[in-house]
């Protein structure tokens, strides 16, 4: 994965074999993307790369993170269970996503488009980042540790998988990954979880 910001923006995230080639999705909609970017360092945020991917951030919080894929590419809030959205604009990033959490657009024009309403909702992500605002956990949730939460949040398709796993398995990824006792190896442990869950298996499974 990349972890230079402009690769993104010229290269891809580095995660794919058509990362660097004219097949890259960051190629097809690159001006959308440029637009995001520009958006979101208006604002005021801290970019930043993570999982190889544009991450913003304020008050030591993730506010946002841009992505690109073959039919779209969006801009997905990491705190977005907080979120009102009048505007109607967030989409689930899947069928078993807890709550809508990404604005997808199809066409490079869009970005521009929206983008009084994408200033209006990432403000209001910084000022819950300022005020520490955190969504209620439902009774009965596992809880999940903060680097595979921000994994999960910034990874459509990982989110999917792993909210689709049996409870059992689910929880033995937290356990994985909450043993850890540093941060560095606590994201390694996330990395090295990614084929599993996109699998379907638990970390035990054989």
């Amino acid at each position: 994965m990349i972890t230079e910001i402009e690769d993104f923006f010229t290269k891809g995230c580095g995660r794919c074999p058509r990362f660097a080639t004219a097949e890259c999705s960051t190629r097809k909609w690159a001006a959308g993307l440029a637009d995001l970017r520009r958006i979101c360092r208006a604002a005021g945020l801290c970019e930043t790369v993570k999982w190889g991917h544009p991450c913003y951030m304020h008050a030591g919080r993730n506010i946002a993170i841009i992505g690109a894929f073959r039919d779209d590419f969006r801009l997905s809030f990491f705190n977005a269970a907080v979120m009102k959205d009048p505007d109607g604009v967030l989409e689930r990033p899947g069928p078993n996503s807890a709550h809508p959490s990404m604005i997808r657009m199809t066409d490079n024009g869009r970005p521009a488009a929206l983008e009084p309403v994408i200033t209006a909702y990432l403000s209001e992500a910084t000022g819950h980042a300022e005020a520490g605002t955190r969504p209620p956990k439902p009774a009965g949730d596992l809880a999940l540790p903060a680097e595979l939460v921000e994994a999960l949040d910034a990874d459509p398709e990982l989110a999917e998988a792993f909210h689709a796993l049996t409870p059992g398995r689910r929880k033995s990824y937290v356990i994985l990954v909450n043993s850890a006792r540093t941060v560095p190896t606590r994201l390694r442990r996330v990395e090295n979880a990614r084929e599993g869950i996109l699998a379907g298996r638990g970390w035990t499974d054989r």
